[in-house]
């Protein structure tokens, strides 16, 4: 068993934006006991004991965190590497500096579109001139910046228009993630999920971008699922080197892995290296023994370790069964129909969403 890599500290599920892709859960009251400053500061001394050199700073919204600064500097004192995932709310210069001195690495600033009516639309608040302008403040304090877009029915057309946008802003990395059907996503899938037609014609865009600034900012492009012959592998395998830690402070092997009907593991009742060796969410799909056919025999098994366990779960009800986005899954079905579903449904004007409420509304106290 490896040590993890990289953790993603969820340090809150308050938001706020109401994007109708957010992977957060549906049952957002559930975590509004949020880990106190003392806890997330004794959970980021054991992952760093653990082995962990990245801590990827999240939520909801890690800026609502009165906390923040205490944590990065906290993190930065551990040697660990820290990268601010956000939304740019509430990044003003004071706290940008504040978060500088503290030791910040890195900043990776979500953007729904180029456009700001229809960035705004799928934000669900006025929010894209904000983005603008803590992406120039980022580049102006010295941070790499990382540009973050999730890509789905109503933004892909624009993909050549979002490249040009991080292009102007100076980016280092921009991140096009195809939606991943989970949380608030799975909800709104119907109204999501592009048409293979918008696929193919973003693929072109991004490859040519790809080659144009090969020298100048790193293009990600992340597939979408449900349009792959075979799945992903779960973060490089389940609880292989990665972990997640939810405002509560519940361990997880990915963020999407609390749908799962698995017994709960918490940093407030155990330490993190023996949920990590240990509990059954951490271990139930680790390796390859837990397989049926036809992954067990599947020379790619350790490829793509089965796919995702979430998804299975999510569209199947048995977070066992091979993921349903391979081809030679029985239930392989359950993706072609939403996929022909999304080739012949017609394209609205305004999308049919249902949007991510903004968060518990009571949380913890941050002190302690």
């Amino acid at each position: 068993m490896d040590s993890p890599f990289g953790l993603l500290a969820e340090l809150t599920y308050r938001c706020p934006l109401a994007c109708p892709y957010c992977s957060n859960p549906l049952n957002l009251a559930e975590y509004g006991d949020e880990l106190t400053t003392g806890e997330w500061l004794r959970v980021l001394t054991q992952a760093a004991d653990l082995g962990v050199l990245q801590c990827h700073l999240s939520g909801g919204e890690p800026l609502l965190r009165r906390d923040l600064v205490e944590l990065v500097a906290g993190a930065n004192d551990l040697g660990l590497y820290t990268n601010l995932i956000t939304s740019a709310l509430g990044f003003s210069r004071a706290r940008a500096r504040q978060l500088r001195t503290a030791g910040l690495d890195h900043v990776q600033i979500s953007v729904q579109a180029d456009e700001p009516a229809l960035s705004d639309r799928i934000a669900g608040i006025p929010s894209f001139r904000r983005k603008v302008e803590a992406m120039g403040l980022v580049k102006e304090l010295g941070w790499p910046l990382t540009v973050n877009v999730v890509l789905h029915r109503y933004n892909i057309d624009r993909v050549a228009e979002v490249l040009a946008l991080a292009e102007e802003m100076g980016a280092d990395r921009v991140e096009l993630a195809n939606t991943q059907y989970y949380g608030w996503a799975w909800r709104n899938r119907a109204a999501l999920l592009p048409s293979r037609a918008q696929l193919a014609a973003a693929e072109g865009v991004v490859r040519a971008a790809t080659e144009r600034l090969r020298d100048r900012m790193a293009i990600i492009y992340v597939l979408p699922d449900y349009y792959s012959r075979y799945p992903k592998p779960c973060m490089g395998g389940w609880a292989a080197r990665q972990l997640t830690i939810t405002p509560n402070g519940d361990v997880l092997p990915c963020p999407a892995a609390q749908s799962l009907p698995l017994p709960r593991a918490s940093v407030r009742e155990d330490s993190l290296a023996r949920i990590w060796a240990e509990a059954p969410v951490m271990t139930a799909f680790r390796g390859t023994d837990w397989m049926p056919e036809p992954c067990r025999s599947c020379p790619r098994r350790e490829v793509d370790f089965g796919g995702c366990r979430c998804q299975a779960f999510q569209l199947t009800g048995d977070a066992a069964r091979t993921d349903p986005v391979c081809h030679l899954s029985p239930d392989h079905d359950l993706v072609a129909r939403a996929v022909e579903t999304a080739n012949t449904a017609p394209r609205p004007d305004a999308p049919p969403l249902v949007p991510r409420p903004h968060g518990p509304r009571h949380p913890a106290r941050h002190a302690g």
